[in-house]
């Protein structure tokens, strides 16, 4: 007989349980990438600027990970399933007025409220999964849902590109809406509250650690997102928004560990392979989201891909990751350590990078992405599962919900700021390499006469005036010079992010686990 204080499942209970959360974890997902290609319609709809569109997802990214420390505590405070559909609903009703806004800030104001609802869906999601099934077969769980996790963001780009250049941008919010209600029902009809859930009266609310964490995060995002542009430090409010970081960052850890009823709690990153993961999460979370930005960015801005063909370029990324995933369960079922996968997932990214590096071109072909982002799709799958069953395979109970907050935190902002990094440093290196470029090119040099002279030839060809056409001959000698800095500068991109997964590899490899810290049960059913 079922123990009544139980959140394990069984039967078909259990998989509409799992198959809700999944369906839940890839709406929040599937929309932090899908405006990627969508960001060039809505600039051209709304008449805003490249800088003010930018905002569609760090609105969202920022709302995101304001919620995401809290959603343990609010699912104690008002009961997990309550919280849950309460988001579900949030996140629905924000998707059909984002599609309805009328300007570029009322659909900023509406990603902010529409990643406030996605946060929960993320981690709660994981925390449903994970407490629905027996400690056994938690490798199992973390198996299901890491391949909504890590196969959502691949799959944002195909659909958003399908979408925009068959119907209009709004519909790649409309198409959350069925989706929505459908897992609001089937979460208030299936999915329970844990007994150990407490509420708190409104006197013992953390309102001031509430405060002090939305201040942190915000800033901060705001900081890396909007930096480059206002020229980092020589600028007030940039200078402003970091003393406020740093001061809340202080105050708000100050809070928590002296407050009795902590909205987020942090002594439970006193567990070891908690404080491993977390690292860990970011950065994954700074190589997924990164290099689901920076590929769609690269082939549409540069090679003239439209939204649909880039897109549909990382679909058999996700495919690899979807069937590689019961082989590492298999191997973390057999017995090997995580460590060791996790040391050999960083690796292949490395891979991937410096393939990226190698193959990047004015007019690289479509085949030459492929194999390179087959190697991205089987790193990830390498990745994911032993992050999380190493995350929280000591942890019991309600420290499960918070242990899978801190990761699923962690994964966010390292995405979080591995664009906003991602985005500086190609506007920093457009600038250096196009200047570098420019010193090559003398005016007496008889190559870059003889290019000139073609131009003004083509462009008299085509009917313009010979002043009208050595004009344009040096405006499109100068865009040449331009897309050429800007082909090298996604190299650079490629090459440091390579870098920086290699450089990990030996510290990961250090990692020490006790004996039973990540039981060799947890993994079994991936047989």
């Amino acid at each position: 007989m079922q123990d009544q204080n139980s959140l394990v499942e069984y039967g078909a209970r259990r998989v509409i349980v799992t198959l809700t959360a999944i369906m839940c974890a890839l709406l929040e997902i599937v929309d932090s990438t899908i405006v990627n290609v969508a960001l060039n319609e809505m600039k051209g709809n709304m008449g805003a600027t490249l800088s003010e569109v930018g905002w569609v997802i760090t609105a969202y990214a920022i709302g995101n990970v304001i919620i995401v420390p809290m959603t343990s505590w609010l699912s104690q405070q008002f009961g997990r399933r309550n919280y849950f559909a309460a988001s579900i609903i949030l996140f629905t009703v924000c998707s059909f007025l984002c599609g309805n806004a009328t300007n570029i800030w009322e659909l900023v104001f509406f990603r902010l409220v529409q990643g406030i609802g996605g946060g929960a869906l993320l981690v709660t999601s994981q925390t449903i999964i994970t407490e629905s099934y027996p400690p056994e077969k938690r490798g199992m769980s973390q198996a299901i849902y890491g391949l909504g996790v890590i196969i959502g963001p691949t799959l944002g780009p195909p659909l958003g590109g399908y979408i925009v250049d068959h119907y209009s941008w709004p519909y790649i919010f409309y198409i959350n809406i069925p989706i929505g209600i459908i897992a609001t029902f089937l979460t208030l009809q299936f999915v329970r509250s844990p007994r150990y859930a407490e509420k708190r009266a409104a006197k013992d609310v953390d309102w001031l650690g509430i405060g002090l964490l939305a201040l942190t995060v915000g800033s901060l995002q705001y900081i890396l997102e909007r930096g480059h542009e206002e020229d980092w430090f020589e600028s007030g409010s940039i200078l402003v928004l970091t003393v406020l970081a740093v001061l809340g960052f202080f105050f708000f850890i100050w809070r928590e560990l002296t407050y009795r009823y902590p909205v987020v709690e942090l002594r439970v990153l006193k567990n070891k392979n908690l404080r491993t993961g977390t690292i860990l999460s970011f950065i994954m979370g700074f190589g997924l989201y990164g290099s689901t930005f920076i590929v769609p960015l690269y082939t549409q801005s540069l090679l003239g891909w439209t939204a649909q063909q880039s897109g549909s370029l990382m679909i058999p990324a996700a495919l690899a990751t979807a069937f590689m995933m019961p082989f590492i369960g298999r191997l973390i079922g057999k017995g090997v350590k995580q460590q060791f996968l996790v040391a050999l997932g960083f690796s292949l990214f490395f891979v991937y990078s410096f393939w990226g590096y190698k193959i990047l071109t004015p007019d690289t072909p479509r085949e030459a992405f492929f194999w390179m982002l087959i190697v991205r799709g089987v790193g990830m799958a390498m990745l994911f599962i032993p992050v999380s069953t190493l995350s929280l395979s000591t942890l019991k109970g309600k420290q499960i919900g918070e242990g899978a907050a801190f990761t699923g935190m962690m994964r966010q902002l390292g995405g979080s700021f591995g664009i906003a990094a991602i985005t500086t440093f190609i506007s920093r290196q457009n600038v250096v390499h196009g200047a570098a470029l420019r010193q090559h090119l003398e005016a007496n040099d008889p190559a870059v006469q003889g290019r000139l002279s073609g131009l003004e030839q083509m462009f008299i060809g085509k009917g313009l005036p010979l002043d009208a056409a050595h004009n344009a001959a040096y405006k499109s000698l100068e865009g040449m010079v331009m897309k050429q800095a800007a082909v090298l500068s996604y190299m650079d991109v490629f090459l440091y992010i390579g870098v920086v997964f290699l450089v990990c590899v030996p510290f990961i490899l250090m990692i020490k686990t006790r004996k039973g810290a990540a039981p060799v049960s947890m993994s079994e059913a991936m047989h």
